[in-house]
């Protein structure tokens, strides 16, 4: 100061805040129509949307399905459907059951001779440089026609979660999903468990069976989806009932549905209505008619407690509530710390949203005063995340504690060589998965 006078200082008085992440941004992989922004192409491109009026903008509308009649013995024929795009039906589900922001990667249109697996797991690599996705769905990895390459890209999915990014979770579906469990063509669920690999587990979970929905209505189909019509006419006549039978059958074929875009739906309903922390289970899914196997009390217990550890959510129908979710767990079921969804997701959205904020830190003095500010910036946000519930314990200090600092988190060799280490102790909300009531008679008092 030169010049005789008063000068004003401002200092900073609060620590930067941590912005939450968002928690429920899906990414779809599969085929559309078209793939185009404008005129610029989206094709193998992420691209973010936030209604289905925004794909159809920019991914089109939904395939033309084609069936075809399939000859067995004794003059009996069977309807086939001849292609297996289904993402556009897929997002209409997901859209009716709370979904909102996401991404879209296409990889080919309904040109292609059909589902490639090369195709959608080159899809995956496309995310890498993406941050907001924070979940994986590939719907059509089902419509593949060798199981093999479903599980394949499944395990691709998982390692891309767990090992890549590390900060997003895939839904999958069982392959056959529309097949009883323990049926006359095998255990779809232990060929999955067997053929899903062992790494990873905790960033995924499944889902079992899939669902019979009212996306497509009838009047949405007509003779002109066969590709072969009969000479004699029955079938172009829409009064024959043959006629009303083969658009039904049509109907109903087109409306079974894999479920891992609806639940991708109810998670983004969950976590902004209730958070991140609260389980996506025991809510009902909306357009779901029924599920396609009809699973019994003592067919879920092994669903969902497994020796190998990878527990399989269940889609069950009861009286007067409808189609319910039945399971809240990861496929690594055996682990007390990421036995639950909801406990590791919301333990991706705390590790991302602090990272986020600690990037401001970089190359500032590693000295008293920043630690100081780093731990009351990270309990700040604890203590909010705390408040809403996301966190157990009735008091802070029980819920989360944070440490950093020199001969607490830090060695004098860490000083030197520019590390700042800091522990964040959290106790996570764990859902009550089992409730146990006992009841025992007493003696009359009087």
């Amino acid at each position: 100061m030169q010049t005789p006078g008063v000068y004003s200082v401002e200092k900073n008085a609060f620590p930067n805040s941590v912005v939450e992440v968002a928690t429920a941004v899906p990414a779809f992989i599969g085929y559309t129509e078209k793939a185009l922004n404008g005129d610029k192409s989206l094709l193998n491109k992420p691209f973010r949307i936030t209604s289905i009026a925004e794909f159809r903008a920019c991914f089109g509308e939904a395939p033309r399905p084609k069936f075809s009649f399939e000859a067995l013995a004794d003059g009996i024929y069977v309807l086939k459907r001849v292609d297996s795009f289904t993402l556009y039906y897929n997002m209409l589900l997901f859209y009716a059951n709370g979904g909102g922001p996401c991404y879209i990667v296409s990889v080919g249109d309904y040109t292609s001779d059909d589902i490639d697996k090369a195709k959608l797991q080159a899809g995956i690599d496309t995310l890498v440089k993406e941050q907001e996705p924070t979940l994986l769905v590939i719907p059509e990895a089902v419509n593949l026609k060798a199981s093999k390459d479903c599980y394949a890209l499944q395990r691709a999915m998982l390692a891309h979660c767990g090992s890549v990014m590390k900060n997003r979770f895939a839904i999958l579906d069982i392959y056959d999903g529309a097949k009883d469990s323990k049926g006359h063509q095998g255990d779809v669920i232990n060929a999955f468990r067997e053929q899903v690999g062992n790494e990873f587990l905790d960033y995924g979970a499944a889902y079992y069976p899939w669902i019979n929905t009212s996306i497509v209505q009838e009047k949405e189909l007509s003779f002109q989806n066969l590709d072969i019509v009969t000479q004699n006419g029955l079938l172009t006549d829409e009064l024959s009932p043959l006629y009303a039978r083969i658009i039904g059958e049509m109907r109903f074929m087109l409306n079974l549905l894999p479920i891992s875009a609806a639940m991708a739906g109810v998670y983004a309903l969950t976590d902004s209505t209730k958070g991140v922390w609260k389980a996506p289970t025991n809510v009902g899914i909306a357009k779901a008619v029924s599920p396609a196997v009809s699973i019994l009390h003592e067919a879920q217990e092994e669903l969902n407690v497994s020796v190998s550890g990878k527990s399989v959510n269940v889609i069950r129908s009861f009286i007067s509530e409808g189609i319910i979710i039945g399971g809240a767990r990861t496929l690594d079921g055996n682990s007390l710390n990421w036995r639950y969804i909801n406990v590791r997701r919301t333990m991706i959205m705390l590790e991302e949203s602090i990272k986020n904020a600690l990037k401001a830190y970089v190359f500032e003095p590693n000295v008293a005063t920043t630690w100081v500010n780093v731990k009351g910036m990270i309990s700040n946000f604890l203590n909010g995340i705390w408040k809403r519930g996301g966190l157990a314990g009735d008091k802070p200090d029980n819920a989360y504690r944070v440490h950093v600092g020199l001969g607490e988190t830090m060695t004098s060799t860490d000083y030197l060589e520019g590390i700042m280490r800091i522990t964040v102790l959290v106790a996570l909300v764990r859902p009550a998965e089992f409730i146990e009531i006992t009841f025992q008679q007493q003696m009359q008092k009087s």
